[in-house]
């Protein structure tokens, strides 16, 4: 069974790999056995993750990238060729958000979240899927969604587009190159605490939360692992593409 999360040999790209949650994920796939590229805004925060995992004895290499920018880009995947030997799993983790109430949304603030959100993962996917595409290379590709990509929660309207916009990528993607080795898969957290909505938490907002959430209580971000490992890996997952694998404790199991 252990053969089936074996991730030995591989190398991923973990896009806002510095932050809790990706940078738990990125840790994960580590030690699954593969070798890390921690690509992030923040500089610091990448090497930081980069570096606690090749504490592990795995090889990792810190990219400050701006994931809105296709040239950043393409050259962290250079990079991941001349330094790791390639590319074969790519997780899409960039994420802002904002609690705006929507007549009081900026056109700035729109095109900042839509920008790092849904764009971020439209151009990886261009740049690392066009390496994948060919022969010979093929790859699993990990989208972060979340739960409010549909039905919509309140008070994160850009949020919410942007990662309805997620999904229809990557089962868009997943249709496309299913012939070419490419697996295009996301997941679907539930409510999660980290940086990007903290402020969002009230005490009113977690309290209609955790009435909403059949397990009662947020999520831990190593309970977010084992899901990007199984769809990394090609044996245990190698026949699942275009799937939106929710991890939220029964969250959208839920009606009244």
């Amino acid at each position: 069974m252990s053969d089936l999360f074996n991730l030995q040999g591989k190398i991923a790209a973990v896009v806002g790999g510095g932050g809790v949650l990706a940078g738990e994920i990125a840790l994960g796939l580590a030690c699954a056995g593969a070798d890390i590229a921690v690509l992030d805004f923040n500089a610091e925060a990448a090497e930081s993750r980069a570096a606690q995992i090749r504490a592990i004895g795995r090889r990792a290499i810190g990219i400050r990238v701006d994931a809105t920018c296709k040239a950043d880009l393409q050259s962290a995947l250079e990079r991941m060729q001349a330094e790791l030997g390639g590319a074969h799993i790519l997780v899409n983790a960039a994420g802002i958000n904002s609690g705006t109430p929507f007549f009081e949304i900026s056109e700035e603030e729109w095109d900042r979240i839509i920008d790092v959100d849904l764009k971020s993962v439209f151009l990886a996917c261009q740049v690392f899927g066009q390496h994948m595409v060919q022969p010979g290379n093929g790859g699993s590709i990990i989208n972060i969604s979340s739960a409010s990509s549909g039905p919509p929660l309140s008070k994160v309207f850009t949020y919410s587009v942007a990662k309805g916009g997620v999904n229809q990528v990557t089962q868009f993607l997943a249709r496309e190159w299913a012939t070419k080795g490419v697996r295009v898969n996301a997941i679907l957290p539930g409510f999660f605490p980290a940086e990007q909505n903290r402020k969002l938490l009230t005490d009113e907002r977690v309290a209609s939360i955790m009435r909403h959430t059949p397990m009662g209580r947020f999520g831990e971000a190593s309970e977010l692992v084992g899901a990007a490992v199984y769809l990394a890996s090609d044996r245990a997952s190698g026949f699942v593409t275009g799937t939106i694998l929710r991890v939220d404790g029964g969250y959208l199991a839920m009606t009244i």
